[in-house]
């Protein structure tokens, strides 16, 4: 039993160690994407007539009209990446821009689908698998969702 423990002790010393860690990596996971997201849509933003010619030249994003899907696109690439930099509601933003990368992946799979663009499709898988730990893990101990819930 003696021996079973010194195995164990080093085990749950790295244990406690890398849990100390969590917060800091799911905060650092919710400035990296978000700032993906925010640059996209502050260009969207800044550049409002290119980006209307796009969504109603090269996107292809299905149900909604062009004009509609690019006041939608922007208004996710911006209000959704700020809740995850506040930590406000962190699980509701995850998931509504893990809804918006979706999308994007749907709305330009002519291009990101074709051989050469494997990087740029590799790039919104990781996105989604990052939003997808925040939408199930949530946003950590470093959020405004941890410090108003515990009043």
């Amino acid at each position: 039993m003696n021996t079973l423990t010194q195995v164990f002790r080093p085990h749950a010393a790295l244990e406690r160690g890398l849990d100390s860690l969590r917060p800091w990596l799911l905060l650092v996971l919710r400035l990296w994407v978000s700032w993906q997201f925010l640059k996209s849509g502050w260009l969207k933003l800044a550049h409002w007539d290119v980006t209307l010619e796009l969504f109603h030249s090269e996107y292809q994003v299905p149900l909604l009209p062009p004009t509609v899907a690019a006041v939608v696109g922007t208004l996710g690439e911006l209000l959704f990446p700020t809740l995850l930099v506040l930590g406000l509601f962190t699980r509701v933003g995850a998931l509504g821009l893990f809804a918006v990368n979706a999308l994007a992946v749907i709305s330009y799979w002519h291009v990101l689908g074709s051989e050469g663009y494997e990087a740029a499709l590799a790039q919104h898988v990781l996105w989604g698998f990052m939003l997808a730990v925040l939408a199930v893990c949530g946003g950590g101990a470093l959020t405004l969702d941890q410090k108003l819930g515990r009043r």
